[in-house]
């Protein structure tokens, strides 16, 4: 073969070749932007559905901490009798079932937020708890104001879980 037919050979196959490396190059950005441009709109739809149920878990949450807030919860929950055991096992039960009750919502929000709900709710039973222990305490009914005095005194658990929950729903939007 002669280099002349070569270098002609080579002159028309060469510019294919650029041609058809740059049209796919072009392809595959299109077909990549089309597959961005659809996942966008997919993620877009299911937000427009999962964001309610995001917002409802969050208020479900900030409900069960005002519910077992202990200012609310001495409120709500009061003593039947004297005694201090008694009282405390009601309170303990209704906040572990106000607990059991909310429990799937933690699906819809991060593990921040849930661990923080969970920190309140046992701070919460520990604050019912030592009171209980006090040997000063003698009646349900000096335990519900053992409780309040405290809380006087420092700041609800369930408060700072609450202004985080705030804080994170904030950030959504």
């Amino acid at each position: 073969m002669d280099t002349t037919k070569i270098i002609e050979l080579l002159s028309y196959t060469l510019p294919a070749i650029i041609t058809g490396l740059v049209a796919l190059f072009f392809f595959k950005q299109v077909s990549k932007n089309e597959s961005n441009r659809r996942t966008y709109h997919i993620l877009k739809e299911n937000q427009k559905t999962a964001l309610p149920l995001r917002l409802q878990a969050y208020e479900r949450m900030i409900l069960f901490l005002e519910r077992i807030s202990p200012n609310s919860l001495l409120v709500r929950v009061e003593p039947t009798g004297d005694d201090k055991p008694a009282y405390f096992k009601k309170l303990l039960s209704n906040v572990e079932q106000e607990f059991e009750h909310n429990l799937a919502q933690q699906i819809y929000m991060s593990s921040d937020c849930w661990n923080a709900i969970v920190t309140a709710k046992n701070s919460t039973l520990n604050i019912l708890k030592e009171t209980m222990l006090e040997g000063e305490v003698k009646t349900a009914n000096a335990m519900r104001e053992a409780i309040l005095q405290k809380l006087m005194d420092q700041e609800a658990p369930t408060k700072v879980a609450i202004d985080y929950l705030k804080m994170e729903v904030k950030k959504i939007f």
